[in-house]
């Protein structure tokens, strides 16, 4: 066989590769990127998804940014709304609040430099998304044996406790796995709106050391009882990875997780340069999907093992009855579905930015939008029209 010949061949196995994959059963890998196909080829309703888009376009749901759907390892559907931020949060931008305090800068969140998008790139702000990622970081850092303190390890093993306020016996229980199942117990006011002077991630974010903000603060409950959402108690996650890894919790993600599953990002870092992982990350929809994905494999990429089966279990467990009904692993929101059919995995943050997980159908569904002065209660909507969407319970030939 000639040159010529065994160059065509060549061409032709690598563009057979996928399909054969496909056929196998075998898990198809977006490390370079998903690849695409028809919502009918995955077994989806293209009319439904269809239906929603155009509801989306017509400003049904506020100020959506995207929708994207995947299924079988495809991206099956992809659909952007444009909104001119620069003029809709004009005003706000010059005029100082919860959510303006510094006026200029990475957390004036009307600033269109920053928010949503991240400097007119694709990069789209994640706010407590950014808490969900921080933990599977650190379930990456256990898998490889560089983060070996235990979740039951109390939080003050970190720190100088002669530094630290309000040092009580309450104080000394809390665990690791408290602040990662939000049950920490410290005195925090975030059942307001952000732009509510009351509110503690505002007054947080205010200040130049957000680590000493929240471990300053006294003990309201005994940990481990009651669920009190704080984005303060995650961003004590940055400072005990930094302690416990003596490795920055973002260029530790860089190595072991965005870069070997290609995901680009930002993350925004605090005024003392500490990573924001309550909320300062960005992503795009497709780099969020990559995480579900890593999830819905069980922790696996591509023949690797990136994190443990019990770190995924253990994340995806409902420790604890949340708000609006959901339920709370390890920063991941469990939503129960009408159906009987377990949870949708979900991942939230401020403005209506969605990533929810669908573990029986295989189908992993992305929103993002901006939506931070009245934003609105169509998250059950949406899970309920992405659900009505499923023609098949599996999709053909794949291994979900």
């Amino acid at each position: 066989m000639n040159k010529r010949a065994l160059i065509l061949v060549a061409a032709g196995c690598l563009l057979l590769a996928p399909m054969v994959a496909l056929l196998a059963g075998e898990t198809l890998w977006p490390t370079k990127g998903w690849a695409t196909a028809t919502p009918a080829s995955v077994g989806l309703d293209a009319q439904v998804l269809t239906g929603l888009d155009k509801d989306l376009a017509a400003g049904k749901f506020s100020l959506v940014d995207s929708l994207a759907v995947y299924r079988c390892g495809k991206k099956v559907f992809e659909s952007k709304y444009a909104h001119d931020y620069a003029k809709i949060y004009g005003k706000q931008a010059k005029e100082k609040g919860p959510l303006n305090a510094r006026l200029t800068g990475r957390y004036n969140y009307f600033d269109p430099e920053w928010h949503p998008y991240y400097h007119g790139t694709d990069l789209h702000t994640m706010q407590s998304v950014s808490k969900t990622v921080t933990s599977v970081i650190i379930g990456v850092a256990k898998e490889r044996g560089d983060f070996k303190a235990g979740v039951d390890t109390p939080v003050l093993h970190w720190f100088d406790v002669t530094k630290v306020k309000n040092v009580d016996d309450r104080k000394r229980r809390m665990t690791l796995r408290d602040v990662l199942t939000m049950t920490h117990g410290l005195q925090w006011v975030e059942d307001v709106p952000y732009d509510d002077p009351r509110s503690d991630s505002s007054l947080m974010e205010a200040t130049d050391d957000w680590v000493q903000y929240v471990i300053d603060k006294p003990m309201a409950q005994e940990p481990g009882k009651v669920f009190n959402y704080s984005s303060g108690a995650t961003e004590l996650l940055a400072y005990i990875f930094q302690k416990e890894t003596g490795q920055d919790i973002d260029d530790y993600g860089q190595k072991y997780l965005f870069g070997p599953l290609g995901i680009r990002h930002e993350w925004k870092r605090t005024y003392m340069g500490v990573v924001d992982t309550e909320g300062g990350l960005y992503l795009n929809e497709d780099g969020l999907a990559k995480i579900g994905y890593l999830y819905l494999n069980d922790g696996m990429w591509d023949g690797k093992r990136m994190v443990s089966k019990e770190w995924v279990k253990d994340s995806l467990t409902p420790y604890i009855d949340a708000e609006g009904g959901l339920k709370y692993g390890y920063k991941w929101w469990l939503y129960p579905r009408e159906d009987s059919k377990g949870y949708v995995w979900m991942c939230l943050g401020f403005g209506g930015q969605r990533l929810m997980v669908f573990p029986d159908e295989g189908m992993i569904a992305v929103v993002t939008g901006w939506d931070i002065l009245g934003e609105g209660e169509y998250g059950k909507e949406i899970v309920k029209r992405l659900l009505q969407s499923i023609k098949t319970e599996k999709c053909v030939g794949a291994t979900h």
